[in-house]
């Protein structure tokens, strides 16, 4: 019986120390591998439970839209410019879904462009998180076929005839390049605070749009020869693209974070809308 004890012991802790390995490789290796992270402990305790809030817009809705699912359709909360314009901006939300603080940044970014539309896409199809254990399921078990699905159907409502910028935090950061990337010739410009780095080298040479890189230099899960590396790969096909650092914890620039770094966050944002103008042809 101590025998049988001991190797299950053993074979627990070889099992252990292979996931752990696992985790620690697991920033975008390939595609939808970064979902792992969503179940490793420590990422987990870094993100802290979001403050309550609740927020009722000012003109934003959701809305609804096609996709080729069958029966299926996509959501978004949509925060419409003032007056017609071919501006696009879509925000991906972070791993607890699209909450009252998406749907808040929406409406704030939307005034901090000016004439442009914004989508803050639902990549769960309404479920949202209120617990980092929750989240890290929603994160872990998300569809990546799904996902593109979803951003595919809300680009063809947009149209082919639209300037397309992106905007994403976390998970929202990595979807924020991949959305870019599905936006094809109509890609304006991507932002992506801490976004998981691509590591598929052919995706990356098919971007059209130059790409803004937010990195915390404190993150514990988004190393910065993974960042570099990626970097080096998009400036390489977009070289005006680039990557700012600031001395901050993952998830900084997060408002719903008890960590939310208001200095850093502030900073970064006056880049990234300057960066989004640019692209967006608004200054």
């Amino acid at each position: 019986m101590k025998k049988i004890l001991t190797n299950v012991l053993l074979l627990v802790a070889v099992l252990v120390s292979a996931t752990s390995q696992l985790y620690a490789q697991s920033c975008c290796a390939k595609g939808g591998d970064w979902q792992l992270l969503a179940l490793n402990t420590d990422f987990r305790e870094a993100h802290l439970a979001p403050l309550p809030l609740e927020y009722s817009p000012a003109k934003g809705a959701m809305i609804n839209f096609n996709t080729t699912d069958a029966g299926k359709d996509g959501s978004a909360f949509y925060v419409p410019s003032d007056q017609p314009t071919d501006k696009v901006l879509i925000i991906f939300h972070e791993w607890w879904g699209l909450n009252d603080y998406i749907k808040r940044e929406a409406e704030r970014w939307q005034g901090l462009l000016g004439n442009v539309d914004i989508y803050a896409v639902d990549l769960y199809d309404g479920r949202v998180a209120n617990d980092p254990e929750t989240a890290g399921k929603l994160m872990s078990s998300l569809d990546q076929k799904r996902g593109e699905t979803i951003v595919k159907g809300l680009l063809k409502k947009i149209g082919n005839d639209k300037l397309v910028a992106t905007l994403g935090w976390c998970m929202g950061g990595t979807w924020s390049f991949t959305g870019t990337l599905l936006a094809g010739n109509n890609a304006a410009g991507c932002v992506a605070y801490y976004g998981f780095p691509e590591k598929n080298e052919k995706k990356i040479k098919t971007l059209q749009a130059d790409v803004l890189y937010i990195r915390a230099r404190q993150d514990g899960f988004i190393t910065a020869a993974d960042a570099a590396e990626f970097m080096k790969q998009v400036i390489a096909v977009k070289p005006k693209s680039k990557m700012l650092e600031y001395d901050a914890v993952h998830a900084f620039a997060n408002p719903s974070n008890p960590k939310y770094d208001m200095k850093s966050a502030k900073l970064a944002e006056a880049e990234a809308v300057k960066f989004l103008k640019e692209r967006l042809q608004q200054e």
